[in-house]
């Protein structure tokens, strides 16, 4: 069940990262690697240990950081999984 959910954050998630329109280059670093994490997180059969998630969830985190003036409901998706992922434990 966990895992369907987190597929669906991430998902909806995926779907606002496309629709962020403006873009400096730290917002396309910013974008490119969570993109990255998103689609290594959705071709898992499993949720992955807590050394492969450590990195994606600091990358989520510092992306909160990044996106919450400017794109807020960005960055309450980005933490919906980042919550999620800690109720799964990592």
């Amino acid at each position: 069940m966990e895992k369907l959910q987190l597929n669906e954050m991430l998902t909806k998630l995926h779907e606002e990262l496309e629709q962020v329109d403006s873009v400096d280059e730290t917002t396309v670093s910013v974008l490119t690697a969570l993109r990255e994490d998103i689609q290594h997180l959705l071709s898992q059969t499993g949720a992955g240990t807590a050394e492969e998630q450590e990195p994606i969830s600091e990358r989520l985190g510092e992306a909160i950081e990044h996106f919450e003036a400017d794109h807020p409901r960005l960055s309450i998706a980005i933490q919906h999984v980042l919550d999620s992922l800690a109720k799964m434990g990592f």
